[in-house]
């Protein structure tokens, strides 16, 4: 019982440091917002609350969140919020596209997939696993480990032809 009870307080105090560093990046990213003239509207402040505490892929999806929580947020209002904290440093595109869910992760909206024909999936985070799996193992890449995690960097490319 004494080792459930300091694995316990553990959790705790890593929850405890975890709020701790969000409310001091909310601050930071706050001051600079403030900084560059913008105003700190409740809408603003729950992108960003949705920004600190997942782990967004994508705009869209930091969107799908935001609506849950105050439906009048609009995709515009997402985009320029990201484009706002891109250009104060406060994030990186590079560092958005990143999914660490296990095969038994239980969110539900792990990753969203839009098609060049505009086809949308929307995968939880076990089947999104799945997916990456059965990919691997088709082209030899997976015997017998498990994902990890998946980085993705967005397209740079100058033609443009990948958009």
């Amino acid at each position: 019982m004494t080792e459930r009870k300091n694995s316990r307080k553990q959790e705790g105090r890593k929850d405890f440091e975890n709020f701790k560093r969000k409310n001091l990046q909310k601050g930071i990213i706050i001051s600079k917002l403030k900084e560059q003239g913008c105003r700190i509207t409740k809408q603003r402040l729950t992108l960003l609350d949705i920004i600190l505490e997942h782990e967004c892929s994508s705009c869209k999806e930091i969107y799908y969140r935001a609506a849950k929580v105050d439906d009048s947020i609009g995709t515009a209002t997402v985009y320029r919020m990201v484009n706002v904290l891109e250009e104060i440093g406060a994030i990186s595109r590079r560092n958005m596209y990143k999914v660490t869910c296990s095969e038994h992760c239980p969110e539900k909206n792990a990753c969203t997939i839009v098609l060049d024909d505009d086809t949308t999936y929307h995968f939880s985070a076990g089947k999104w696993n799945e997916v990456i799996r059965a990919g691997l193992a088709s082209c030899g890449y997976l015997v017998n480990q498990s994902i990890a995690s998946v980085a993705v960097s967005p397209c740079e490319c100058e033609e443009g032809i990948c958009n």
